[in-house]
């Protein structure tokens, strides 16, 4: 079987509009980007909970995907009618049924993240078997190790992390980084994310790599204080939780803050300041870890 992608550029104003017009005539599925991607005229969107986003893209392009056999340009032409706009021109293209499960795997590769460590898809042979090599799959949750922040952190980790030292990971997503302190000594190691669909998937990949780490939603299990505290979230969480994340840290104790923009680390710096005296900031690829050590007789 095979299908045809049809896609044509919008103004943003008409984006939604015609994507929900395109599925209730048939398209399979519909999706919507920068059309003027790669140029200088190219308008990245970094929404964070709390705040406004930006508008979608002033020239949008509209993709839709339709069984081999669809009317398409008839169909274009009926919504456009029904939208009191000239019909768009689509570009029609070809797909072939393809394994989408083996493409899929196929983009993603072991991660060397140093000399020791490895991300490694369940499917993929190790490539240093002596190394340690952490079991991970993309799936529903964030983090695989691909990721600036997430590499960040975990290089972090491999600093900070002693045998015995007690962790939090605010924001778990994958677990990634939890597994990781785990299988480098630390204990206990906690997970805490309010996202369901991100409890369940670090407690699978907890399981996979055979280590002891409890997950949660709720603040309720976890220990007074940490000895070390990461949280690769965002800015504006990050900022919110200021309070919550630092209590969580024993004097003298070290956190790694992640999932920051260069121009939003100066202003998260201050909002911990009462808490954390930080010492390093650390940026790749246009993101930010801050790391520093918790202040004595502070909450």
């Amino acid at each position: 079987m095979a299908w045809i992608n049809a896609s044509f550029v919008a103004g943003a104003s008409l984006a939604e509009v015609w994507c929900d017009a395109l599925l209730m005539a048939g398209a399979i599925s519909a999706s919507v980007e920068d059309a003027d991607a790669g140029t200088p005229a190219e308008t990245p969107q970094f929404g964070e909970p709390g705040m406004e986003n930006t508008p979608l893209w002033q020239n949008a392009r509209i993709s839709a995907l339709f069984p081999e056999d669809s009317d398409i340009l008839p169909c274009f032409a009926a919504i456009s009618a029904q939208l009191h706009c000239p019909s768009p021109q689509p570009l029609l293209t070809r797909i072939e049924e393809e394994n989408w499960v083996r493409l899929t795997q196929a983009q993603f590769e072991p991660i060397r993240v140093s000399s020791r460590l490895w991300i490694v898809p369940s499917w993929h042979e190790a490539p240093d078997p002596a190394a340690l090599n952490i079991v991970l799959d993309p799936g529903m949750a964030f983090g695989t190790g691909s990721h600036p922040t997430t590499q960040l952190c975990l290089e972090w980790l491999e600093r900070e992390v002693r045998p015995g030292m007690s962790l939090l990971d605010y924001g778990c997503g994958s677990g990634i980084l939890a597994i990781v302190a785990a299988k480098l000594g630390a204990m206990p190691v906690h997970g805490l994310d309010i996202d369901p669909q991100a409890v369940f998937a670090a407690r699978v990949n907890a399981q996979k790599n055979a280590v002891d780490i409890q997950v949660t939603e709720t603040s309720e299990s976890l220990l007074p204080r940490y000895d070390l505290v990461v949280a690769n979230i965002l800015a504006n969480p990050l900022r919110l939780l200021a309070p919550a994340i630092s209590a969580r840290l024993r004097p003298g104790g070290r956190l790694a803050l992640s999932g920051l923009l260069p121009e939003q680390a100066e202003t998260i710096a201050e909002f911990y300041s009462a808490w954390i005296l930080f010492d390093q900031s650390n940026e790749r690829e246009g993101w930010v870890c801050l790391s520093g050590q918790k202040r004595d007789n502070t909450p």
